[in-house]
């Protein structure tokens, strides 16, 4: 939906596109492996040798902004716009150099201050002068992330860009463009908006603004859909033609071009999510007999672990044994169809076997009115329409005696890194960078600069406790909860599942307290439920929902208190996502604390270091009173999140490597992306 059409009328200019491309977007960059390697150790070594020296030229964008915005505070809001509208005309001659962006900002700060009282401090200047560089802000929780995006998309809108600000959810992309959409519209500029749900027309015209609010997965299923509905009419020259003789290709696109990409929570979506392709589907007009993947999940629960296959946890993938083939083949023995094939029916054993052992309710998914609906492990929030490939959500469907929908096939392809590279102008803030510094730079050319905080951080650490089992675990949350709300002050407890977060608010139930739980069932009350989390005694239980974006405003009395009180109660397989549920405390000068509660039986342990490393951490346990001391508890997480980001960069580089080769094939082939 377009939020507000009021405003400057004018549409930004397209720009020129690509060869062969129907619109503007960058061709995909040919590297080999040591030029990757090259540039992952450049991204690591350069903000660390030159970190100061970048700082100090993004500082001198800043101060020219400050002194611009002194001779504006005199002008009428009329003047503003005038301004604004004079500036287009120097952008479109100048670029963005650096007098008229300081321009640009000093004007984007005055409206921002007029329009919803905010007003830039200088650390944000600096982090919109970063991104106009094509640089990865890195910038403390709670410094003002959404509006320093308006420094840089005022900017480039106003050069004629048009500028894609890419979140991580619905909620956020909502969010930010209804709060700020009054002040672009005193600069002229037009905002859309992008959620799931929308009918094409409504997309069509939110692109069509100057700037547009959007997540990252509808803004590539849209890609994908224009890619799929041009077909073989590629080629600009093509598209022209149909356009004069049809009237219809050009009308039938969403996006005008991938010109300019802000991404906000840039780790979440370009390492985090870039571990699995985005996949267009659609029906292939055959109805699934359930009969087949019950058949299969009974097969499987005959199948013995360790006998007829093993169990690689940490891949999560399983392997059939020769043993375990040829007791499939002998159970399917007397059946037809896809049984009789080997190749066949060992691929639905697999699937079977790993809906049964890797996929559980209410951590992988919920169900909802009956249907199967997948839970986002990053957001922790449900991604309705979506739907596991290869039969898996079929199998899903069917060990939890829903109806068995029809199965999918694939109609276009591609993963975040290869589309995201395909801006004219990539950049994006987080708060958490520091440890994909390297890959960032390889993958996306971006460079990585880290920007103070402007207050002083007032965060402390209470520490970190591992416990030899779950029970125990769970006791000392409660009772770090009870403390914490005895004193006046308010606790948020991270949860990694729909089903953890609920134990945990009847736990905290029967201790005679009164948690609010925040979870994929209750994402339409997100607003309201972090609205009041920051009241004195309010226990919120949450899963990564809280963990990114969001800003838990303080009563008072919680900020005399000793502010909000951050629990996590398991660690993620990497380090920056605990930091960013930890920095939902100590926002933008309150004060607050964290800790971390965790136990010997928590997936990271069990599923990276093994039954060898749980078992001494056992015995070690056994010895300090039931908890790891704490030096072993260092080691132990440690070692578990090294070994995890390991393997999850793995599967990235792996990702993108078949998703070249797989268009290289398809290309040759004729068919190619």
């Amino acid at each position: 939906m377009v939020v507000a059409l009021s405003g400057n009328a004018r549409l930004a200019a397209l720009g020129a596109p690509s060869a062969g491309a129907p619109y503007f977007e960058a061709a995909d960059p040919k590297r080999n492996p040591v030029d990757e390697a090259i540039a992952r150790g450049w991204g690591w070594m350069a903000p660390r040798l030159f970190g100061p020296a970048v700082l100090r030229r993004l500082g001198r964008l800043a101060d020219a902004a400050e002194a611009e915005g002194r001779e504006l505070a005199s002008l009428s809001d009329r003047q503003i716009l005038e301004q604004a509208q004079a500036l287009r005309v120097r952008l479109l001659r100048e670029g963005l150099s650096a007098g008229p962006a300081a321009t640009a900002f000093a004007l984007t700060r005055e409206a921002c201050t007029r329009q919803i009282g905010l007003r830039h401090h200088r650390v944000q200047l600096i982090g919109g002068a970063a991104m106009l560089g094509r640089r990865l802000a890195e910038m403390e929780t709670g410094e003002g992330k959404t509006i320093t995006a308006l420094l840089p998309a005022v900017a480039f809108a106003l050069s004629g860009r048009p500028v894609h600000i890419v979140t991580v959810n619905d909620y956020l992309a909502r969010r930010d463009a209804e709060q700020l959409q009054p002040i672009y519209a005193a600069l002229g500029l037009r905002v859309g908006l992008v959620v799931h749900g929308q009918p094409a027309e409504e997309r069509r015209l939110a692109y069509a603004c100057d700037v547009t609010y959007c997540t990252n997965k509808d803004l590539v299923f849209d890609y994908l859909r224009d890619r799929l509905a041009l077909g073989r009419r590629r080629a600009r020259t093509r598209q022209l033609v149909d356009e004069m003789l049809t009237g219809q290709v050009g009308g039938r696109l969403l996006l005008r071009g991938l010109h300019v990409a802000i991404v906000d929570e840039a780790d979440s979506i370009l390492i985090d999510e870039a571990r699995t392709p985005l996949i267009l589907s659609g029906s292939d007009g055959e109805d699934e007999a359930g009969d087949l993947y019950e058949a299969a999940l009974e097969m499987a629960r005959q199948l013995q672990v360790g006998r007829d296959y093993e169990l690689l946890v940490q891949d999560r993938r399983l392997r059939l044994t020769e043993e375990g083939k040829q007791t499939l083949a002998r159970l399917a023995g007397d059946k037809s169809g896809l049984w009789s094939a080997r190749r066949a029916r060992e691929e639905l054993a697999e699937q079977a076997l790993s809906a049964l052992h890797y996929y559980r309710r209410d951590e992988q998914y919920i169900i909802v009115d009956g249907k199967v609906q997948i839970v986002d492990e990053f957001t922790g929030r449900v991604m309705p329409d979506r739907s596991w490939e290869h039969g898996l959500h079929q199998m899903i469907e069917a060990k939890e005696s829903c109806a068995v929908t029809g199965r999918r096939r694939t109609l276009a392809r591609i993963t975040y890194q290869r589309f995201f590279r395909r801006y004219g102008h990539l950049c994006g803030m987080t708060g958490t960078a520091a440890e994909v510094m390297g890959e960032v730079r390889s993958v996306y050319d971006l460079r990585v600069v880290r920007i103070a905080t402007h207050h002083k951080l007032r965060r402390s650490n209470n520490g970190a406790r591992v416990f030899a089992d779950a029970e125990r675990k769970w006791a000392a949350v409660t009772e770090s909860a009870r403390c914490m709300t005895d004193r006046g002050r308010s606790v948020l407890i991270g949860t990694r599942s729909v089903e953890t977060s609920e134990h945990v608010g009847l736990d905290l139930t029967e201790a005679g307290t009164t948690p609010v739980l925040l979870n994929a069932r209750q994402d339409r009350q997100e607003a309201d439920i972090v609205a009041a989390a920051g009241q004195v005694g309010r226990i919120t239980v949450a899963t990564n929902m809280a963990g990114r974006g969001t800003d838990i405003r303080l009563g008072k009395p919680v900020r005399e208190a000793g502010g909000l009180h951050v629990i996590l109660t398991e660690y993620h397989e990497a380090a920056r996502i605990d930091r960013q549920l930890f920095g939902r405390g100590g926002r933008q000068g309150d004060p607050g604390s964290y800790e971390a509660i965790a136990a010997l039986d928590d997936e990271l342990f069990t599923r990276f270091l093994g039954p060898v490393w749980t078992w001494v951490g056992r015995r070690l346990a056994k010895s300090n009173g039931g908890v790891l001391p704490s030096a072993m508890t260092r080691l132990f997480v440690r070692r578990a999140q090294i070994l995890a980001e390991r393997k999850n960069g793995r599967i990235r580089r792996e990702t993108l490597a078949h998703d070249l080769h797989l268009d290289a094939l398809l290309g040759f082939a004729g068919t190619g992306e």
